[in-house]
């Protein structure tokens, strides 16, 4: 038997060559094209060697997500792990990094440089905060001196603040010394030797470098003096590390609000944290300025339409919009009743503190009204400082000042919309350890509460929640070219090196305590301008900061700063 299945394969092997006998010729064979075959076997190595190229490259970010996805659902019993409201879950793993290069030349003299630049800003206070910001780094391109920046005193909030007025001229000057010369003017003696007043021109938006040294620092060595006019965003988001670090070190260091408006500021974040150990800061946006701007509408009516579009004839170039379409996009700033929704959907409980950051609600009273509802704890700088605020009332961008400081300070902050305060706002709280910062993520978030009544809670909960993730300023959100770099610090943001056990360890100190040091931080930074504040307790204060991981690992505490930058 066993032979005969022998000599039946034997048979099968020696006919198939000529292929299955059917009565028909067998069709003949095409021959094999050896160039093909080459050509498709040098495309799948070419394939192979980009992949394993690409994971060597970055063998280390690999690695860490792997084990990171391996304890994350050890930690939670092999489920997705529950967003941690109050705080992100990896935020201790990241420090705030801007230090300068051993190869960053120090700043050229003010008689050795190319000349003075003059810069203009434009907008409110944080869209000059950006100007400010860039003036710095176009300065440091040029090889000039900048003049300290004249802010804008015609734009839509009519504050006729001068820089001085808002800022610490003089620490702003002191901190970037090595990386530009600033002065206060240019020289007497400069201007009038000068045969011409200076020459005035407006660069393109997000310029690069190169742009500024082909077509700006002719004209800077011609004229000597020259004015950049409406300067917000006129440099390029994507610039080499050490510039990148340059604005980080202008924009969380360097620019340090005057001593009048850290006090205030640090008065109203002392009297939340009396009331409550920790508190929600929401920048509403919700002001008729920003309703016109958006182009989108709440059902107001025709007084609404009327209202919003004569303040939207005060921009000449906004085009035609579509409400409805806008609100499919996202593009329309959330009421301040669907963002009380959107944060009881998240968890946060019907005594949570609420600090409201916000000008003249569009509506008023019976706007904030479903908000009041779901947050009682709601409270304005004007409900906790209203006799210290009364020098401030006149000044839109110290106002604004006040807000930020209290937004920056609190345990959560909120934005309503992507701004030029809310983009500050998220990039300094990522830079100063990640503290949680929610955006919503209106694009979904729109469809959702129009469909909410057909939802019970806990659905909508649920929904919500899903719609939350990557939008809770959570340090993966991070990546290398991602958006704007005010609000995505990439290069100012390091990672400290992993270490399995200190994370289990983290974990296990935060299910057990609820502390919140940021109690007695606070309580410091406004005790530090007092005179009898001893180097010994500052030293004290220094250290036990450091080990509780607080802000920037590189943060240094000044006594006369209770912002501390």
């Amino acid at each position: 038997m066993g032979v005969a299945k022998v000599w039946r394969y034997s048979v099968i092997f020696k006919i198939w060559p000529s292929g299955p006998s059917l009565g028909a010729a067998a069709p003949s064979r095409r021959p094999i094209s050896w160039t093909a075959i080459c050509g498709f076997m040098l495309f799948a190595l070419g394939l192979i060697s980009l992949f394993t190229g690409h994971v060597a490259s970055n063998l280390e970010w690999y690695s860490q997500r792997l084990v990171k996805r391996a304890w994350f659902y050890k930690l939670d019993g092999g489920h997705r792990a529950q967003i941690d409201i109050w705080k992100s879950r990896y935020s201790s793993s990241y420090y705030g990094c801007s230090e300068r290069g051993l190869h960053f030349a120090s700043a050229v003299h003010e008689r050795s440089s190319n000349g003075y630049l003059l810069i203009a800003t434009s907008g409110g206070l944080n869209q000059q905060r950006t100007g400010i910001t860039d003036a710095v780094v176009v300065a440091r391109i040029l090889n000039a001196t900048l003049v300290v920046p004249e802010l804008d005193h015609h734009s839509f909030w009519k504050d006729d603040s001068d820089f001085v007025n808002i800022f610490d001229v003089g620490w702003f000057i002191s901190y970037l010394a090595k990386d530009v010369t600033i002065v206060k003017r240019v020289p007497e003696k400069v201007m009038t030797s000068m045969e011409k007043p200076p020459y005035t021109m407006r660069v393109p938006r997000k310029s690069e470098p190169e742009y500024y040294l082909e077509q700006v620092l002719p004209i800077l060595l011609r004229r000597r003096v020259l004015q950049l006019t409406k300067f917000d965003y006129r440099l390029a988001n994507d610039l080499d590390e050490e510039l990148q670090r340059l604005r980080c070190r202008v924009n969380y260091h360097a620019l340090r609000f005057t001593k009048p408006i850290r006090n205030l500021g640090q008065k109203v974040v002392l009297r939340m944290r009396k009331m409550a150990n920790r508190f929600i800061a929401v920048h509403l946006r919700f002001e008729p300025d920003m309703l016109a701007f958006s182009g989108c509408y709440y059902g107001g009516g025709d007084k609404e339409r009327y209202e919003l579009g004569e303040i939207r004839k005060r921009w000449a170039t906004l085009p035609e919009l579509s409400p409805d379409e806008e609100r499919t996009r996202g593009k329309c700033p959330l009421t301040p009743h669907e963002v009380g929704l959107m944060l009881r959907a998240l968890g946060f409980k019907n005594d949570t503190y609420l600090y409201v950051a916000s000008g003249e609600i569009y509506g008023g009273e019976k706007t904030l009204q479903p908000l009041r509802e779901l947050f009682p704890n709601f409270y304005t700088k004007e409900m906790l400082a209203s006799e210290e605020l009364q020098p401030f009332l006149p000044y839109s961008s110290r106002l604004a000042a006040i807000d930020y400081i209290v937004c920056d300070e609190s345990d959560v902050f909120v934005t309503n919309n992507n701004g030029n305060m809310a983009k500050i706002l998220a990039g300094r709280r990522r830079y100063m350890g990640h503290r949680r910062t929610i955006r919503p993520n209106a694009k979904r978030l729109s469809a959702l509460f129009m469909a909410r009544d057909k939802m019970d809670w806990t659905t909508f909960s649920r929904k919500v929640k899903s719609c939350q993730r990557g939008f809770m300023g959570d340090p993966e959100e991070m990546r290398p070219g991602r958006g704007e770099f005010h609000e995505f610090p990439s290069s100012c943001i390091c990672k400290k090196p992993y270490n399995y056990s200190n994370v289990l360890s983290k974990e296990n100190k935060d299910q057990f305590s609820r502390r919140n040091p940021t109690v007695v931080e606070s309580r410091y930074r406004y005790l530090s301008n007092s005179s009898n504040l001893d180097e010994k307790s500052l030293q004290k204060f220094r250290k036990g900061r450091l080990r509780e991981g607080h802000g920037s690992l590189i943060e240094e505490i000044d006594p006369d700063n209770p912002l501390s930058d």
